[in-house]
Protein backbone atom coordinates (compact mmCIF):
# COMPACT_ATOMS: atom_id res chain seq x y z
CA UNK A 1 0.00 0.00 0.00
CA UNK A 2 1.05 3.39 -0.82
CA UNK A 3 0.26 6.58 2.13
CA UNK A 4 -1.19 9.93 1.06
CA UNK A 5 2.39 11.32 0.36
CA UNK A 6 3.36 8.38 -1.97
CA UNK A 7 5.58 5.93 0.28
CA UNK A 8 5.23 2.70 1.17
CA UNK A 9 3.46 1.82 4.00
CA UNK A 10 4.33 -0.61 6.64
CA UNK A 11 1.95 -3.11 8.57
CA UNK A 12 2.71 -0.97 11.25
CA UNK A 13 1.42 2.33 9.73
CA UNK A 14 -2.23 0.50 8.86
CA UNK A 15 -5.18 -0.67 10.98
CA UNK A 16 -5.46 -3.58 12.66
CA UNK A 17 -8.45 -4.16 10.11
CA UNK A 18 -6.40 -4.02 7.11
CA UNK A 19 -3.86 -6.27 8.38
CA UNK A 20 -5.53 -8.72 10.57
CA UNK A 21 -7.91 -11.43 9.02
CA UNK A 22 -10.98 -11.69 10.71
CA UNK A 23 -9.93 -15.42 12.28
CA UNK A 24 -6.97 -13.88 13.65
CA UNK A 25 -8.33 -10.86 15.41
CA UNK A 26 -8.31 -10.24 19.05
CA UNK A 27 -11.90 -10.01 20.81
CA UNK A 28 -11.46 -6.62 21.13
CA UNK A 29 -11.04 -5.82 17.80
CA UNK A 30 -13.67 -8.10 16.86
CA UNK A 31 -15.83 -6.33 18.74
CA UNK A 32 -14.79 -3.04 17.61
CA UNK A 33 -16.01 -3.57 13.86
CA UNK A 34 -19.53 -3.46 15.26
CA UNK A 35 -20.54 0.23 13.59
CA UNK A 36 -23.40 0.31 15.98
CA UNK A 37 -26.28 0.55 13.50
CA UNK A 38 -28.70 -2.05 14.80
CA UNK A 39 -29.18 -3.59 11.25
CA UNK A 40 -28.64 -6.74 12.27
CA UNK A 41 -30.84 -6.55 15.48
CA UNK A 42 -34.11 -6.27 12.83
CA UNK A 43 -36.80 -8.43 12.54
CA UNK A 44 -36.67 -10.40 9.37
CA UNK A 45 -38.21 -12.20 7.01
CA UNK A 46 -36.93 -14.83 4.62
CA UNK A 47 -38.96 -16.14 1.36
CA UNK A 48 -39.02 -20.30 1.31
CA UNK A 49 -38.06 -20.74 -2.38
CA UNK A 50 -36.14 -17.54 -3.06
CA UNK A 51 -33.86 -17.32 0.20
CA UNK A 52 -34.84 -13.44 -0.50
CA UNK A 53 -34.20 -12.16 2.96
CA UNK A 54 -36.60 -8.91 3.55
CA UNK A 55 -36.50 -6.63 6.64
CA UNK A 56 -39.23 -5.05 8.79
CA UNK A 57 -38.46 -1.49 11.19
CA UNK A 58 -39.05 -3.93 14.06
CA UNK A 59 -36.48 -4.85 16.69
CA UNK A 60 -35.45 -7.50 18.72
CA UNK A 61 -36.37 -6.22 22.29
CA UNK A 62 -33.12 -5.69 23.83
CA UNK A 63 -32.32 -3.44 21.24
CA UNK A 64 -31.95 0.45 22.63
CA UNK A 65 -33.67 2.13 19.54
CA UNK A 66 -31.58 5.42 20.27
CA UNK A 67 -28.35 4.12 20.87
CA UNK A 68 -28.23 1.16 18.74
CA UNK A 69 -26.37 -1.36 21.20
CA UNK A 70 -28.51 -4.17 23.05
CA UNK A 71 -29.45 -3.52 26.32
CA UNK A 72 -28.10 -6.86 27.83
CA UNK A 73 -24.87 -8.33 25.53
CA UNK A 74 -23.58 -10.44 27.66
CA UNK A 75 -26.58 -12.01 28.01
CA UNK A 76 -28.32 -11.54 24.68
CA UNK A 77 -28.41 -15.30 23.63
CA UNK A 78 -29.95 -16.39 26.72
CA UNK A 79 -32.56 -14.08 26.43
CA UNK A 80 -33.09 -14.33 22.94
CA UNK A 81 -32.27 -17.94 21.60
CA UNK A 82 -31.66 -16.93 18.44
CA UNK A 83 -29.86 -14.02 18.82
CA UNK A 84 -26.90 -15.23 16.16
CA UNK A 85 -22.66 -14.94 17.83
CA UNK A 86 -21.70 -13.78 14.70
CA UNK A 87 -17.77 -15.93 13.66
CA UNK A 88 -15.41 -14.93 11.37
CA UNK A 89 -16.42 -18.49 9.46
CA UNK A 90 -20.58 -17.62 9.39
CA UNK A 91 -19.69 -14.54 7.84
CA UNK A 92 -19.30 -15.37 4.14
CA UNK A 93 -22.90 -17.63 4.54
CA UNK A 94 -24.56 -15.04 6.29
CA UNK A 95 -25.89 -12.94 3.02
CA UNK A 96 -28.64 -11.53 4.94
CA UNK A 97 -26.02 -9.47 6.97
CA UNK A 98 -26.99 -5.67 5.70
CA UNK A 99 -23.81 -4.56 2.88
CA UNK A 100 -22.62 -1.76 4.90
CA UNK A 101 -21.58 -4.18 7.69
CA UNK A 102 -18.35 -4.19 8.91
CA UNK A 103 -17.89 -8.00 9.20
CA UNK A 104 -19.37 -8.55 5.67
CA UNK A 105 -17.63 -5.71 4.22
CA UNK A 106 -14.37 -7.32 5.27
CA UNK A 107 -15.04 -10.84 4.52
CA UNK A 108 -15.57 -9.53 1.00
CA UNK A 109 -12.54 -7.89 0.61
CA UNK A 110 -13.64 -4.33 1.07
CA UNK A 111 -12.06 -1.60 3.49
CA UNK A 112 -14.29 0.18 6.34
CA UNK A 113 -16.50 3.46 4.71
CA UNK A 114 -15.72 6.90 6.33
CA UNK A 115 -18.80 6.75 8.46
CA UNK A 116 -17.44 4.33 10.09
CA UNK A 117 -16.43 4.78 14.36
CA UNK A 118 -13.00 3.09 13.82
CA UNK A 119 -12.22 5.22 10.63
CA UNK A 120 -14.27 8.50 11.55
CA UNK A 121 -12.84 8.11 15.09
CA UNK A 122 -16.45 9.37 16.25
CA UNK A 123 -18.63 6.79 17.61
CA UNK A 124 -22.22 9.04 16.39
CA UNK A 125 -20.76 8.98 12.81
CA UNK A 126 -23.00 5.87 11.99
CA UNK A 127 -26.36 7.86 13.20
CA UNK A 128 -24.95 11.15 11.19
CA UNK A 129 -24.61 9.16 7.99
CA UNK A 130 -27.83 7.59 8.28
CA UNK A 131 -26.49 3.98 8.49
CA UNK A 132 -28.19 3.18 11.58
CA UNK A 133 -31.77 2.63 12.58
CA UNK A 134 -31.91 5.19 15.10
CA UNK A 135 -35.29 6.96 15.24
CA UNK A 136 -36.54 4.83 12.63
CA UNK A 137 -36.71 1.57 14.42
CA UNK A 138 -39.41 0.28 16.73
CA UNK A 139 -39.14 -2.48 19.25
CA UNK A 140 -40.87 -5.42 19.45
CA UNK A 141 -42.42 -5.06 22.61
CA UNK A 142 -44.77 -2.82 20.47
CA UNK A 143 -46.18 -4.79 17.75
CA UNK A 144 -48.41 -7.68 17.78
CA UNK A 145 -47.14 -9.87 15.56
CA UNK A 146 -48.99 -10.18 13.47
CA UNK A 147 -48.91 -7.16 12.38
CA UNK A 148 -44.93 -7.55 11.47
CA UNK A 149 -45.52 -7.34 7.69
CA UNK A 150 -46.75 -3.63 8.39
CA UNK A 151 -43.39 -2.71 8.76
CA UNK A 152 -41.99 -4.43 6.14
CA UNK A 153 -38.78 -2.31 4.52
CA UNK A 154 -39.53 -3.59 1.47
CA UNK A 155 -35.83 -3.70 0.23
CA UNK A 156 -32.67 -5.15 1.25
CA UNK A 157 -31.01 -3.22 3.61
Amino acid sequence: MIDQHGRPCKAVDLPFWKVTPLARMSRTQWESLCDGCGRCCLQKFQAGKSGKVTYTWVSCYLLDTRSCRCTDYGNRTILVPNCLVLTPRQIPRLRWLPQTCAYRRLSDGKDLPAWHPLVSGDPASVHRAGISVRDKAISEVCVHPDDLDYYDIGHRL
